[in-house]
């Protein structure tokens, strides 16, 4: 797993509670008539690793929202994973969006981690554009 630290969303970022990834992808502004789409062509893989075992929650539903306002005040959620339950939320477990879809347009780009269940006290996140492409064996 090859991580920039240009892309890098999380970096061990502790989540105990909605949150969105402490950092961002800034796209650069959109010149006149240029139309910015940067879902086609090659998927581009996010890699998020769990770096602390989680404790408390139910599960997490981790998505990349776009924005044009870098404080995301109206975020759009592009593509998300299924609930992961906390039984696999332990350090180690890697899981991927394999993908940002078509038509992702606004200019900044961040992960958004939606927790179910009590608030958790440990858990951390580690997440990013992984340039080697998404991991397949974790076992």
């Amino acid at each position: 797993m090859i991580l920039d630290n240009q892309t890098l969303l999380s970096n061990a970022q502790a989540i105990t509670a909605d949150a969105g990834s402490t950092n961002q992808i800034d796209l650069s502004p959109r010149g006149a008539g240029i139309v910015r789409d940067i879902g086609p062509g090659k998927g581009i893989p996010i890699t998020i690793q769990v770096v602390e075992t989680f404790n408390n929650l139910t599960s997490i539903v981790v998505s990349i929202q776009t924005d044009e306002d870098s404080a995301f005040g109206s975020p759009a959620t592009v593509v998300s994973t299924a609930a992961i339950p906390l039984a696999q939320l332990v350090a180690g477990y890697t899981f991927n969006l394999d993908y940002i879809p078509r038509l992702t347009n606004e200019r900044y780009i961040r992960m958004f981690y939606d927790i179910t269940g009590t608030a958790p006290t440990t858990g951390k996140i580690t997440a990013g554009v992984n340039l080697s492409g998404p991991q397949t064996n974790n076992g």
